[in-house]
């Protein structure tokens, strides 16, 4: 999403696009890669920290020992067309769930307050984009092979990672299986050469790389959130939660997905 101007889920969490486009040019015979969630500003506090300094964190004490702070802070000014007010605060960021590492620790962060677009960016939005600058999107170029100097020459095709779960059961902890990466796959063909969005304009654009998404931002004259204000919104509130939504993994029966990538 974009901050002052925000690109939603397609335009963020993809700064490790060329390093899986590397990766699946270097593999011979492997079509998938890893959806990753990145590495975030979580990890690098932890490193920061003096050895045991997030021991005894647990949502049970965690719960008394810190309270969470909205600031109450009024808009500066009108709302700018399609985006709403993030007043800020203090929260918890991160997780102390083991099944998440890259999320932990949990840790106090204050964000200022922001201005947050409603929705993330839709294909109808970055058409225009497209229309008004002729920018061609990461996925849409040929890799060059003096950037991938390891790749075998008949897999550098412009292409992106695609979801594809297998008809039958598998291992889950082989990521290969689920992801593919396909040539022609890009965010005007999102399933590859065959597809298109003529039908989907109000969807999340998606195969967007890092770069793709700045140069959206600048079109736009906005800047992506950061990892913490993505969160803080995100929450909407819930501090302290396993999930953005709760501490259930599902709820109502119905599975839920988090946008990583």
């Amino acid at each position: 999403m974009i901050a002052g101007a925000v690109v939603g889920s397609a335009l963020s969490g993809v700064s490790v696009y060329h390093w899986r486009r590397a990766q699946a040019a270097q593999t011979p015979g492997v079509e998938g890669l890893h959806c990753e969630t990145g590495l975030g500003a979580a990890k690098g506090y932890a490193q920061a920290l003096p050895a045991g300094a997030v021991t005894g964190i647990t949502p049970a004490n965690a719960r008394t020992e810190w309270i969470p702070k909205v600031n109450a802070n009024k808009p500066p000014g009108p709302a700018p067309a399609g985006m709403v007010w993030v007043p800020g605060g203090e929260f918890w960021m991160g997780t102390t769930a083991d099944h998440m590492p890259d999320a932990r620790p949990w840790h106090h962060v204050y964000v200022d307050g922001f201005w947050m677009d409603k929705t993330e960016v839709t294909n109808e939005q970055f058409t225009r984009f497209v229309k008004a600058t002729g920018y061609v999107t990461v996925a849409e170029r040929k890799p060059r092979a003096e950037d991938y100097p390891q790749a075998i020459p008949d897999r550098l095709v412009a292409g992106s990672v695609v979801f594809s779960p297998p008809d039958h059961a598998v291992p889950l902890d082989n990521h290969y299986q689920w992801w593919n990466y396909v040539p022609g796959a890009n965010w005007r063909h999102p399933e590859g050469s065959g597809s298109d969005i003529k039908n989907r304009m109000n969807h999340p654009v998606v195969h967007i790389a890092y770069e793709d998404a700045l140069a959206y931002c600048k079109w736009t004259g906005a800047r992506l959130p950061t990892e913490a204000e993505f969160e803080f919104a995100s929450r909407g509130g819930l501090d302290r939660k396993t999930y953005v939504w709760g501490d259930e993994f599902t709820g109502q029966g119905n599975g839920k997905a988090s946008r990583s990538c």
